[in-house]
């Protein structure tokens, strides 16, 4: 008896001996993983799944933020209007001439047969994803973010990042999110909470937007006095952290160039860039064709226009949604391209 208790013990200390789990028995999250091919990744962020409480799920199709008699795609007659389409995502198939990964070509119809019902497999979806979309949102808060997206305008976006640092996570990463237009089967996106940057006025006089949205906290430290301050008909704008309080990076407003015209933009928070910035790690290292890095220019600086299609078609790495569509100029001038990039390559596995 002795000898079999020494070889059970010896069996255990070699890790070959583990107990099967109990049926039943729950598989418990930390909260920081993201869900890839039904697969779970930590990121070392606060991480909110669809399947949280208190998710944003863009599998849905009732609409999310009216009554619930009215939330049934289609909408009743005299209810407001509904998406075109129940769906808010689709196959990353490949449009025509835009194929995945920048290859020009749709997928094989074999795989289109295969993967038509969701079921991609990582080392399949890696050799697609290599395109990393950054946005902000123009709506302040990711709820009303989720709000305008799904209930509105019938789009979608893999992330939501809030003021205070959660992510929201609303679409498997193996889903094809409607957010960039032609980079749509080759990326992941993700939408920042911020109001979003203007045209600068003369004399460094704030935009009317911003002089709404933005306090000035007197009491508060030099370098930490402007604030957050969201309109009354947001109420809380559903940020997570109770009383958080939300400061831009850098108290002054940040005046830059993008797509040829001077803009103004205050800063994102210091907990949306150190959640991003993990983010971006987790998903460079999951995604190997996925370069840690921005679109540069001649001079190895930031690109603040739009890429030319035929070098967008080849491009792999971080992108601002300005670097796809002329139309567009978020993140903004304010975004430090260089502090996620570079504080996300530490953090990454060599």
């Amino acid at each position: 008896m002795p000898r079999l208790i020494l070889l059970c013990l010896a069996v255990l200390l070699l890790g070959g001996c583990h107990a099967a789990p109990r049926a039943g028995e729950p598989l418990a999250r930390i909260g920081d993983e993201i869900m890839v091919c039904g697969q779970l990744f930590h990121t070392g962020a606060p991480v909110v799944l669809w399947t949280d409480p208190g998710g944003y799920d863009a599998y849905r199709v009732e609409k999310r933020f009216v009554p619930w008699q009215q939330a049934a795609w289609p909408t009743a007659p005299g209810t407001p209007t509904s998406p075109a389409t129940p769906n808010r995502y689709s196959l990353r198939y490949g449009e025509a001439g835009k194929g995945p990964a920048g290859s020009g070509a749709q997928l094989h119809p074999d795989l289109i047969e295969r993967y038509r019902g969701g079921n991609w497999d990582l080392p399949a979806l890696q050799t697609i994803v290599d395109q990393f979309v950054i946005h902000y949102d123009v709506a302040g808060t990711s709820r009303q973010c989720f709000r305008i997206l799904h209930d509105s305008r019938g789009l979608s976006v893999h992330f939501l990042l809030d003021v205070d640092g959660t992510i929201y996570q609303t679409l498997d990463l193996k889903e094809r999110a409607w957010h960039a237009t032609t980079s749509n089967d080759r990326s992941i996106g993700i939408e920042i909470a911020q109001i979003g940057a203007y045209p600068a006025t003369e004399g460094g006089q704030l935009p009317p937007t911003l002089r709404k949205w933005y306090a000035i906290d007197n009491d508060a430290p030099a370098g930490r006095r402007v604030q957050l301050s969201l309109p009354q008909e947001l109420g809380d704008g559903g940020i997570r952290t109770p009383n958080f309080v939300a400061r831009p990076a850098r108290d002054e407003p940040i005046v830059g160039v993008i797509q040829g015209e001077s803009l103004m933009q205050f800063d994102f928070t210091p907990e949306q860039y150190e959640s991003l910035t993990k983010l971006t790690a987790a998903l460079c290292t999951v995604f190997p064709n996925l370069a840690c890095d921005y679109p540069r220019n001649e001079a190895g600086g930031l690109l603040t226009e739009k890429i030319p299609d035929d070098q967008l078609i080849t491009y792999r790495g971080l992108l601002g949604h300005y670097h796809i569509q002329q139309n567009k100029t978020d993140p903004g001038p304010a975004f430090d391209w260089e502090r996620v990039t570079r504080d996300a390559r530490k953090l990454m596995p060599r």
